[in-house]
């Protein structure tokens, strides 16, 4: 027989015993037979050499197996076991040609392959036609009784669960009715099974356990061609729906299924070839195993080079995709599903186990990917919490309130979204993402919290620090009796103020009463701590102060007025007030008095470096108040200036001072002496008589009172110009210099005004002072000119008159 003829026949198996898996599996290709599930039948056909059992196959079945030429002789025509599809029954039937027995090829001892081939046939088929003649139905010598032996010997260790159908197909009828015929034929058999020896299970066991037997009979071919094929066409229709309950196939027990056949029909051919016991259950377990983890695995690469899972697997990437857990159990369900429909028919048990390796695979495959989804969601949700935190804040929303229901609603959010990224066919635990998410959310929400509450403390400590440093400054500056009074009013009423805004602020944290006080205490502390510092550092700048405050006093009068030290201020008393009250100053700064704590340090103070003096009749061995490192009633971590350190400070403080003061006195002598111009009686005395002759002259000729008077006039006009009485004010030699820069500019601008005032028409001058007498109008003129406070030349600097500023104010 042609190997290519017919495009639905392949050979399966060479007569040296080589099995065609790749020709069977392109017959299965060619035929579908993958696809029909349990769906199938196999058919295989048995009997003697040249018995016409191809004949009968391409009859019954429309093959196109090797027949053999009768014209040629008697001989082999099938070597090994061919194969073919059945055309046009249904369900899908494959039929096997098997080599004769009792073969002259082969030789009367070589029943090794026949053997194995029957086993083979009754291994996978589920219906065996046996083929044998008429004539050798009662003969005890009958061809077929050695076949007959091997089919049952051989069934014996297939430990197959389902009965095969036994078909006898008499071949060569005669006129004997096959009522008669059968029960022969049936006897014959049941003798054959009695003498096969039996494993001791199946002593007892009848031939219908393992057997349904049929038989039929067919005229002869060649003298009765016509009445064959009708007998044959009956036959044919026995064949339709075979699988069918009460078929001539019913039985599916153990049945592999169609796309397991081929690795099936290898495998039982290998453990026939190598002569051991057939189990047919562990064999149709070993092919659903390995045919089921075929299909796993196909599905499996299939799936992960599925364009959906890496276009979903890429967007996971970088954002978060909707729908991520409906989309993902789909792709799996549509995965698990194909396997199911490939590999529906084989073991439950097998197939189940495989579809569970396979979810479990594919699980594993997409976890990583379901984690970073999480994360995603995870770090979205995040960022979207803490901006959603940040604008309730900004709309001046409580906190706490903000917080809770942002928390709230993100957390809703964030299970919605870990619930929607989860697939049914996992029992995946979000349990620590969202705890994780939890945490990420209270520390957050603990972050601003902090934060919020430092900027509003901040906030309160920068208003009570501009409310208090700089008033507190200036109490201290003014350094009075009352000046720790006004600070603590100040701080009371600032601390106050501020302490109630911050609780109105902090309430809506929602903290606890103790942290709340807490929190309250410190800003009080804190205001506290704003009015120590600014003492102490007030305290550190003591002696300037000091010296500030008796500098001020000192030199200015009651009206904030600068001192002209004229002479008749009496300095010692004002010395005494400037020091009492940078004394007072110093007591002010020496300790801290926020507590309303009476001390004795300003008593301490004025009995100690002011009034000392008055306890000279006290004992020489009193001790000094002053000569101690603490003060009574006032605690050490109140006290600022130890009664040492203010005495050190009083004493540098007076050697400071000493200077003004006797710079004032001297100005003051000074002052007393400038404007003392008359001399002494007895100077007088001696002017009246050593000058009477002069004064007789004068009286002989009066034009000289005349130069007399002018030259007044001009002295007069020099003097106020000059400022004379002011220059020497600074010194006999400071004055002499500096009238020695000024005497010639003003003499020549005196001059130049006179010789103005003489060029200007008799009637002018007359119409503005003709009261005047002619010989007075210029000297008027100098006289005017020489009064005004302020000259200025044309060419020259202009000078002004300190004491004419001083007569006028």
């Amino acid at each position: 027989m042609d190997k290519e003829a017919g495009c639905c026949s392949t050979h399966l198996i060479e007569g040296d015993g080589t099995f065609n898996a790749e020709g069977l599996d392109h017959f299965i290709k060619q035929v579908k037979m993958a696809e029909c599930g349990l769906s199938y039948a196999v058919v295989a056909i048995m009997g003697p050499q040249s018995s016409g059992k191809s004949t009968l196959l391409n009859n019954l079945f429309h093959t196109n197996f090797k027949e053999m030429d009768a014209y040629r002789g008697r001989s082999q025509t099938t070597k090994g076991i061919w194969m073919a599809r059945c055309a046009g029954i249904e369900p899908c039937t494959i039929v096997m040609d098997l080599e004769g027995t009792d073969g002259r090829e082969r030789g009367e001892d070589d029943t090794a392959f026949e053997k194995q081939s029957a086993l083979f046939a009754l291994a996978v088929s589920d219906i065996v036609l046996i083929n044998m003649w008429c004539h050798d139905i009662g003969r005890e010598q009958a061809a077929n009784k050695p076949l007959l032996k091997t089919v049952f010997q051989v069934m014996l260790r297939l430990f197959s669960p389902r009965k095969t159908t036994l078909m006898f197909v008499i071949r060569d009828k005669t006129r004997t009715p096959l009522e008669n015929l059968e029960p022969v034929l049936r006897e014959d058999i049941q003798k054959i099974w009695d003498s096969v020896p039996k494993p001791e299970a199946h002593k007892q066991t009848p031939l219908s356990e393992f057997f349904n037997v049929e038989v039929v009979a067919l005229s002869s071919f060649e003298e009765k061609e016509e009445q064959f094929k009708e007998q044959v066409a009956s036959l044919r229709q026995r064949f339709f729906h075979s699988i069918a309950p009460n078929g001539l196939a019913g039985d599916r027990r153990g049945v592999v299924p169609a796309s397991g056949f081929s690795f099936s029909a290898q495998q039982i051919w290998e453990v026939i070839k190598e002569n051991k016991d057939l189990d047919l259950p562990a064999h149709k377990v070993m092919v659903a195993t390995v045919r089921c983890e075929e299909i796993a695995n196909e599905k499996y690469s299939f799936f992960v080079t599925n364009q959906d899972w890496c276009d979903l697997e890429e967007a996971v990437q970088s954002h978060i995709v909707p729908g991520f857990g409906r989309k993902l159990s789909s792709m799996i369900d549509t995965c698990l599903s194909s396997y199911e429909e490939e590999a529906t028919y084989f073991e439950d048990s097998v197939r189940s186990a495989k579809r569970r390796q396979l979810e479990e695979k594919l699980i594993q495959l997409v976890h990583p990917t379901y984690q970073l989804i999480l994360e995603h969601i995870q770090s979205e949700t995040l960022d979207k919490f803490k901006n959603s935190l940040h604008d309730a804040l900004n709309e001046g929303l409580g906190f706490a309130s903000a917080a809770r229901d942002c928390m709230g609603s993100f957390i809703r959010i964030f299970e919605e979204q870990c619930k929607d990224a989860t697939i049914k066919q996992a029992d995946w635990d979000s349990a620590k993402v969202r705890d994780k998410f939890s945490r990420d959310i209270d520390s957050h929400i603990t972050e601003i919290r902090t934060a919020k509450l430092s900027e509003l403390n901040a906030l309160y400590e920068s208003k009570l620090k501009e409310a208090l440093d700089g008033p507190v400054g200036a109490l201290l500056e003014g350094g009075g009796d009352d000046t720790w009074l006004a600070i603590r009013k100040l701080f009371d009423h600032e601390t106050k103020t501020a302490v109630s805004e911050f609780s109105g602020a902090l309430s809506g944290f929602e903290m606890d009463e103790k942290t709340n006080e807490e929190m309250l205490l410190k800003l009080k502390n804190n205001a506290r701590g704003i009015v120590e510092g600014k003492t102490k550092e007030e305290a550190g700048k003591a002696l300037y102060r000091m010296k500030e405050r008796f500098t001020s006093l000192f030199n200015h009068d009651s009206d904030s007025m600068p001192r002209i030290w004229t002479g008749k201020e009496d300095i010692r008393t004002i010395t005494k007030t400037a020091r009492s009250s940078s004394l007072k100053l110093l007591s002010v700064l020496a300790a801290i008095r926020l507590d309303e704590d009476v001390d004795k340090i300003g008593d301490t103070l004025v009995l100690a470096l002011v009034d000392h003096k008055k306890d000279t009749s006290k004992s020489v061995s009193s001790r000094d108040p002053l000569a101690s490192s603490t003060w009574e009633e006032v605690p050490a971590t109140k006290t600022l200036l130890t009664p040492v350190q203010c005495k050190s400070l009083w004493s540098q403080f007076q050697r400071e001072t000493e200077y003004t003061i006797t710079q004032a006195i001297a100005s003051q002598e000074a002052n007393k002496r400038n404007n003392n111009w008359l001399p002494p009686p007895w100077a007088i005395a001696a002017l009246v008589i050593l000058g009477f002759n002069e004064f007789m002259t004068l009286l002989r000729n009066p034009l000289w009172l005349l130069v007399i008077f002018v030259g007044y006039l001009l002295s007069k006009a020099l003097w106020v110009q000059l400022d004379i009485s002011g220059e020497f004010r600074n010194g006999m030699l400071p004055g002499i210099l500096s009238l020695s820069t000024k005497f010639l500019p003003t003499v020549t601008n005196l001059l130049r005004k006179l010789a103005e005032e003489g060029q200007k028409p008799v009637s002018s001058n007359s119409q503005r002072a003709p009261s005047n007498p002619p010989h007075m109008l210029n000297f008027q003129g100098v006289e005017s000119s020489t009064g005004s406070s302020n000259v200025t030349m044309e060419n020259g600097p202009e000078y002004t008159s300190p004491s004419r500023h001083v007569k006028e104010t």
